[in-house]
């Protein structure tokens, strides 16, 4: 049976076009058919590669490979989502905190790939549509967060936010973002909200520079009904999901967020904790705190509490 690969990435850097191709050889010595966009195609220069169209990129692909920063890796999980493939992030950016792997450890992560010696995680994802008057104007989904937001910098946004169909508050804001545990660590995080362990399965709602007294974040059960009203009286406003797929909102519109039905299978090469992933991707200071070791956390020479 044939293996594929299928092979997104940012084709317009010079460093990605050169990474391609050692990542394309080093598959194809493992055996591995590599595929890639047919708008990638041309700059990438693979003359061995596949070629197909998003909606078919997938199709009987053993893995996604993600090479770049976050964007690319959501871009990948467009395609891989559907289908059910295992998505990796090789890391070609600043943080790609969605990302597993490192480009100065292709060898390995091929080897990995090659040898299936991976975990997949399911990661929750969100399904989202917009309603006006009975009629549903939009449908889509979100890996990271979906935010209603306003449209204009000069006009406030007025939103009546609801869970489970009770009304929870009324806020003039800059926008709303709903987010996944995944997400957790992307826009909500920007915006003040907790940071929540993949492993957990909720949702998250965090206001964006709310005009109120009540106006923290909330994380809220997997099976919860997220709804936010805009008003007609307040600014104009635009649905976000991960950043990448946005629709205008008319004045009266509501927008439901719900758990998805189908997750984001993510790779992971190598067993680490979501907490030492954390300190790493965002450089924590603790190289040094007293008490670190293997006696978690404790140092050796504290008394005991009896």
């Amino acid at each position: 049976m044939t293996r594929r690969a299928l092979l997104v990435t940012h084709s317009g850097r010079p460093d990605t076009v050169e990474y391609a191709g050692n990542l394309a050889e080093r598959l194809e010595a493992r055996g591995f058919v590599l595929r890639v966009l047919d708008t990638e195609a041309k700059r990438l220069a693979l003359s061995s590669a596949e070629v197909a169209d998003e909606e078919s990129a997938a199709v009987d692909v053993e893995i996604v490979i993600a090479l770049g920063g976050d964007g690319t890796f959501l871009r990948a999980a467009e395609l891989a989502r559907p289908q059910g493939t295992p998505l990796l992030g090789v890391k070609l950016g600043r943080v790609a905190f969605l990302a597993e792997a490192e480009v100065d450890t292709m060898d390995q992560t091929v080897s990995g790939v090659a040898d299936r010696s991976y975990q997949v995680e399911e990661r929750l994802t969100v399904d989202v549509s917009v309603h006006l008057e009975g009629e549903v104007l939009a449908t889509g989904w979100a890996l990271n967060e979906a935010s209603v937001e306003k449209l204009f910098r000069e006009r406030m946004l007025e939103v009546l936010v609801s869970i489970d169909g009770r009304p929870v508050s009324r806020w003039g804001c800059d926008g709303v973002v709903c987010a996944t545990p995944t997400g957790s660590t992307a826009y909500a995080f920007s915006a003040g909200g907790p940071i929540v362990w993949p492993e957990v399965a909720a949702l998250l709602l965090v206001p964006i520079s709310a005009h109120a007294l009540f106006n923290r974040p909330m994380v809220v059960a997997p099976s919860s009904l997220l709804t936010i009203d805009v008003a007609g009286e307040g600014g104009p406003a635009v649905l976000c999901c991960d950043g990448r797929r946005t629709f205008h909102l008319p004045p009266g519109s509501t927008v439901q967020v719900r758990r998805g039905m189908l997750p984001v299978r993510v790779v992971r090469l190598h067993p680490k904790s979501f907490t030492d992933r954390l300190v790493e991707k965002f450089a924590l200071p603790v190289d040094g705190w007293r008490g670190l070791g293997g006696d978690g956390g404790r140092s050796r020479n504290s008394p005991k509490i009896e």
